[in-house]
């Protein structure tokens, strides 16, 4: 049972607030500094700190919301560290449904003309992390940003909101969240972003099926945060795995989609009833 209940994660403006207006200012700064020509190692060192900077800042403001409460600081080490009572069969979801929706996408993607070499492994990363290491950024990344968004601020929505409301409105805040690292130069979205519209609108879409897929996956797991921590850093390393062409990622969202559609579908009362359940509440 958990030690505190969903309910007691009181302050969702506060948090978000926050967690917005400060990654924002680190990352303004930081896409500036990016563009600096000619680029010197001090501009790429001080871009690659305030990056880092604005992605540790949720966590660290969710930390500060909760260390006044025993009761919350309990609720997240029980949470983060015990992993008992969660199905094998969420675990493996976690780590194989990136992966498997990528390659179906991809072999869709044949049929309409595009190449089978999406299924070779790639030979280089597609985006730049500064003077941090890729495989770095693809685990740190995902890891921090769980300890945020599932430590406290997706609670604290789903306190006040229906499953599937809160994963909407936090996937519409997430991509809004990600605008300003489009900014910094050879970053993910600032590449993705070059690729075309289409992409990037295609990054931002993607989002809503990743979160109400995520958050099933969280509540169905006693809300555990490992489980979530496993499924970000997945998407993350199955897209870097092969030479994916963008389309087949578009394919992908529709995959996901699908997929999030079925589970509302398949149980409508747990993602659509606003009431929280006896051991959430």
């Amino acid at each position: 049972m958990p030690v505190a209940p969903v309910s007691r994660y009181r302050h969702p403006l506060l948090f978000f607030a926050l967690a917005t207006a400060i990654p924002w200012g680190f990352w303004i700064i930081a896409g500036q500094i990016s563009h600096i020509e000619p680029p010197s190692a001090t501009n790429i060192t001080l871009a690659s700190l305030l990056g880092l900077a604005g992605l540790l800042a949720p966590a660290l403001i969710a930390f500060l919301l909760m260390a006044r409460d025993p009761a919350l600081r309990g609720d997240l080490h029980q949470r983060l560290f015990s992993l008992s009572g969660v199905r094998r069969r969420y675990w493996l979801i976690a780590a194989t449904l990136i992966g498997v929706t990528l390659l179906l996408a991809q072999a869709i993607s044949l049929l309409l003309g595009y190449p089978v070499s999406q299924f070779r492994l790639a030979e280089q990363a597609s985006f730049s992390s500064g003077v941090f290491p890729v495989w770095f950024l693809l685990l740190a990344a995902p890891t921090i940003e769980e300890l945020a968004w599932h430590s406290y601020g997706t609670d604290a929505l789903r306190a006040r909101l229906s499953l599937l409301a809160a994963s909407l409105i936090f996937g519409l805040y997430w991509g809004i969240w990600h605008i300003p690292l489009a900014s910094i130069k050879d970053y993910y979205q600032s590449n993705v972003v070059e690729t075309g519209w289409i992409y990037g609108a295609n990054f931002l879409l993607s989002i809503l099926p990743f979160v109400v897929i995520m958050n099933w996956l969280y509540y169905k797991s006693r809300r555990n945060i490992p489980i979530t921590i496993l499924f970000h850093v997945s998407a993350g390393l199955y897209n870097e795995m092969f030479q994916t062409h963008p389309m087949s990622k578009v394919i992908q969202t529709g995959l996901l989609t699908l997929f999030a559609l079925w589970l509302v579908a398949r149980e409508p009362a747990f993602f659509l009833k606003r009431a929280l359940p006896p051991d959430l509440s």
